[in-house]
């Protein structure tokens, strides 16, 4: 019996003292070089995040058809590249711009290019932009793109323009 309780006590030691020694183990610290993997995450990130001036510059301008103010097919796609840029960069917000060219009068181009403008913001909320931080405003044609008088200029000045703003 006393044979029989000294082999458990020696099995009981030899338990506790590995348990001790692998715990241990695992604490010790491992060296870590410079750029963990959450710095190196980090800089993507920031990578990824636009300065206010990168972004203004990769938002691209839309077009609209004459007198019309709904989004065109090929619109949809440069839509969907201007809405990714925002989701990536939430901290910056924008005025979209509706724009128009010179014929019509003054009052209908100035409602027009509200509508242009209403309309790409609407279409970027669809793609998931908050609202909140979109705002509209209409020059109708008082801000061309092209002061010519022909259909080339028109086509360039009927168009929604975003503007980043802090």
């Amino acid at each position: 019996m006393m044979k029989k309780k000294m082999t458990m006590m020696g099995i009981l030691l030899v338990a506790v003292f590995s348990l001790a020694l692998f715990s241990g183990c695992a604490e010790k610290k491992a060296v870590v070089a410079e750029g963990t993997a959450q710095e190196q995450s980090s800089a993507a990130q920031d990578a990824a995040k636009l300065s206010a001036a990168a972004a203004q510059e990769a938002l691209k301008d839309i077009n609209f058809d004459f007198d019309r103010s709904n989004i065109g097919p090929e619109a949809r796609g440069i839509m969907k590249a201007n809405a990714d840029i925002l989701l990536k960069n939430s901290d910056f917000n924008i005025i979209v711009e509706g724009h128009c060219d010179e014929r019509g009068t003054s009052e209908y181009n100035m409602a027009l290019g509200e509508r242009r403008a209403q309309e790409a913001k609407k279409y970027l909320i669809n793609l998931g932009v908050d609202g909140a931080r979109m705002k509209t405003i209409s020059y109708g044609e008082e801000r061309p793109l092209d002061s010519g008088s022909n259909e080339e200029a028109w086509a360039k000045n009927r168009r929604a323009h975003f503007r980043v703003v802090q």
